[in-house]
């Protein structure tokens, strides 16, 4: 076991050596590629992916000084797919949240919730080892880090969703924020982010501890 902890802690690794990151970049920019030909509302599509040409650019720069592992490249790949699909037919609009609507009988489009929630649980991994690995940080931080952070940064989108939509965009307003008559939907959508980041580390913890790994 102490040989697999080092293979995924050691992953400073060429792209072109890497065929596992390859592949996942050539998967969403196929999938990326597919949403904006199928969009059905261009400017709300362009306004969602703002923060992904952001995240993209960020680990793109960065890859050289401060690699991921191929599993946190793989969490932060399916969060950006959920992230993109979402942006495709608006949030609140989104085909597979009626499908859920009308399978489970709910009340809403729950779409939205789904990537909140998958915000703090897919991304709290990859923020983890980036405190624990790249910032060379006590291991107590990088338990608390990807909670702090994930809390934090929901509440700030929050904020950015209802300033753009305000006074950048008001036209696409109510199809950015996604609140489909909930006065609650920002509280709610901050909930379930720091509910996921808790029940990643969670689950990061025991495994660590059943595998003895990082």
């Amino acid at each position: 076991m102490a040989r697999f902890s080092n293979a995924i802690s050691d992953f400073r690794v060429p792209l072109r050596k890497n065929p596992i990151l390859i592949v996942i970049i050539l998967v969403f920019f196929v999938v990326w590629t597919i949403t904006l030909v199928g969009t059905t509302d261009l400017p709300n599509w362009l306004l969602e992916n703002v923060l992904v040409f952001i995240a993209l650019g960020a680990l793109g720069f960065t890859y050289k000084r401060m690699p991921f592992s191929d599993l946190s490249y793989l969490l932060i790949f399916i969060f950006l797919c959920l992230h993109v699909y979402g942006s495709m037919h608006t949030y609140a609009a989104n085909p597979f949240g009626f499908w859920l609507k009308d399978t489970f009988d709910l009340e809403r489009n729950q779409y939205d919730r789904i990537v909140h929630f998958s915000f703090g649980f897919l991304l709290a991994y990859p923020i983890r080892e980036l405190f624990l690995v790249g910032f060379k940080f006590p291991p107590w931080v990088s338990w608390s880090q990807p909670i702090e952070i994930t809390l934090s940064i929901s509440a700030f989108y929050e904020l950015i969703e209802w300033g753009v939509a305000e006074i950048l965009f008001p036209a696409q307003g109510i199809a950015y924020l996604g609140t489909q008559g909930d006065v609650w939907d920002a509280q709610k959508d901050i909930m379930l982010a720091f509910t996921g980041a808790i029940l990643a580390t969670t689950l990061v913890s025991l495994i660590k501890k059943k595998f003895s790994i990082y």
